[in-house]
């Protein structure tokens, strides 16, 4: 047990030596990941153990990474562009499928391998284009949701062709072992919808009054589904995306996004440097040619298929097309199970799946740098590219990046009167609350609201605070004060901070920061009463009015659940 934590450990310091090189030498992550496991691999020889337990970690990192972008599609935006995937999707996996078959007789490989490397390359990584758009934070733009739904299109049909495979090495198989599996995932993923949108919001709030019983939900949700989908015979990738969509409706699906993301981190890690590890440069003398030759198939054709099909089946303007094909120029880790299966049940050699392996490798790190300086690409290739968008008018197109006017951050006490003005007002504007009892509360009266904390970073770059016009924060707590005020002037000075705070120094402290104005509740109470008595002087039917509307006003905050 004390060697796996050693190798582990070790694999662990390797990657953040390698990476500070990499980051100092302004090369993307990803690079110095894969290789630190190529470097390890020639200087450490890895124990079963550590060697599983990197295995299983990588499975971990992939699930969670699906699970969070299942969290930022909502099953309402994602029938508007459905159809659309399916079409390019389908036409992409059938024509690079027969390219690469064509491909591969001509560098002269035999039936049965062609047909092997022709599925295989129609694959696109799922882990590592995930990765990379999330990091870009370019999920919920159109080109981000149309690669999620070809990946998931791509991911069916591996699942289909690993069942194929499989196949051949059991005897008996009939055309139900194909069908009963996806049968089964419309069957649960029916029941699981049903689960999510009836039982669950009756315990959501019971859950997120815990951090750490959230946290814990949502990992238990997640695997549970992701296991659940293995078992049925589809693929765990498929089921963990399935899980975060089933709760992206939910007003927690934010903070549980952001409470995932450095765990996700962590694993991802290990999968990249597992990639590494598997790299075996002794090969390449023997399959230099199809390396080659099929390198720049998956670089440069595969890209330029899938950028044809956005632009004429999909009807996608140039750079929409251009950014989602170059996204998905890489082979999948499906492609290399494909491989190690095929050699299993005898039907390709150990030089394909070498193939395939230095294949993933390169084109995962050539595909990091296309992806990263994609626009910067297109502005230098936009003139080249008129050819590959529709002559008539192109579908109209919108991205689902969030913003608002107004940003609240706590909502009760003093924030049911700013809530109350933005509606008067017809502000588009974000509540935040860390009571799951008022994020239901608002969420029952058609009030825009999620639960989060606003002293964590990653959540506040959910909910892209520097996109607003305003923030208000009627939150009591000094220190939160300051790391919101922080966070937002580190990026964006024009957004109006309105801060509040217990006493004069904090005020103070606030406005050194650049707070636009700071709120002090009793200053502000003593300031009206003062006013109110001069306005009123001694009538005591003026006093009685007042008393009437204070009256119907708080018995108002009442009803909302505002004490």
């Amino acid at each position: 047990m004390d060697s796996v934590f050693v190798q582990i450990s070790l694999i662990i310091l390797a990657a953040t030596f390698v990476s500070v090189i990499v980051r100092l030498l302004k090369q993307p992550l990803i690079v110095g990941y894969v290789l630190t496991g190529l470097l390890l691999s020639r200087f450490l020889v890895f124990y079963p153990q550590a060697e599983y337990t990197m295995e299983a970690f990588s499975q971990m990192g992939i699930a969670i990474l699906l699970f969070i972008v299942g969290l930022h599609l909502s099953p309402k935006e994602v029938k508007n562009f459905g159809f659309s995937v399916l079409r390019v999707g389908l036409a992409q996996i059938l024509f690079t499928g027969l390219f690469a078959y064509f491909l591969s007789q001509l560098v002269g490989l035999s039936l049965i391998p062609s047909i092997y490397i022709s599925v295989a390359l129609t694959f696109s990584s799922t882990i590592v284009v995930l990765k990379l758009v999330s990091d870009k934070k370019e999920l919920e733009k159109l080109y981000g949701r149309l690669v999620i739904g070809i990946l998931l299109l791509q991911d069916i049909v591996a699942a289909l062709a690993i069942i194929v495979a499989s196949a051949f090495s059991v005897e008996g198989v009939n055309a139900l072992t194909f069908v009963l599996p996806f049968v089964l995932g419309v069957a649960v993923t029916t029941v699981l919808a049903f689960v999510s949108i009836k039982l669950l919001p009756k315990f959501a709030s019971f859950f997120a009054k815990s951090q750490e019983l959230l946290f814990l939900f949502s990992l238990g949700w997640g695997f549970g589904i992701a296991i659940l989908f293995e078992q049925l015979g589809l693929s765990m990738e498929i089921g963990a995306l399935i899980a975060g969509v089933l709760l992206s409706m939910s007003p927690y699906a934010t903070e549980i996004s952001s409470r995932l993301r450095p765990l996700r981190d962590f694993f991802v890690v290990m999968f990249f440097v597992l990639i590494g590890t598997q790299v075996e440069i002794s090969s390449i003398s023997q399959i230099y040619l199809p390396l080659i030759v099929f390198g720049i198939f998956i670089l440069v054709v595969k890209p330029l298929l899938i950028l044809a099909f956005l632009g004429h089946l999909g009807g996608y303007k140039k750079k929409t097309s251009f950014m989602g094909a170059i996204s998905l120029a890489q082979i999948s880790e499906f492609s290399l199970i494909l491989g190690l299966l095929g050699l299993k049940v005898g039907h390709i050699d150990s030089n394909i799946v070498s193939l395939l392996t230095l294949l993933l490798v390169i084109s995962i790190v050539a595909s990091t740098y296309l992806v990263i300086f994609g626009d910067k690409l297109y502005l230098r290739l936009n003139k080249y590219l008129k050819f590959f968008e529709r002559k008539r008018r192109p579908q109209k197109e919108f991205d689902l990046i969030s913003s608002y006017d107004v940003v609240l951050f706590g909502c009760a006490r003093a924030g049911y009167d700013f809530i109350e003005s933005f509606k008067y007002l017809k502000q588009k504007f974000l509540c935040i609350d860390f009571d799951p009892e008022m994020v239901d509360t608002l969420t029952k009266s058609n009030i825009n609201c999620r639960y989060g904390d606003a002293e964590d970073g990653e959540f506040l770059d959910e909910i892209n605070i520097t996109g607003a016009k305003m923030v208000i924060s009627t939150i009591p707590d000094f220190e939160a004060n300051m790391f919101l005020l922080n966070k937002i002037r580190n990026v964006e000075e024009r957004v109006i901070a309105v801060m509040f705070a217990s006493d004069v120094k904090h005020a103070l402290s606030l406005y050194e920061n650049s707070a636009d104005y700071v709120i002090i509740p009793h200053f502000i109470g003593g300031r009206l009463i003062s006013k109110m008595a001069k306005d009123v002087n001694f009538d005591d039917r003026k006093f009685n009015a007042e008393k009437k509307k204070h009256i119907k006003y708080l018995q108002d905050r009442l009803d909302l659940g505002h004490s």
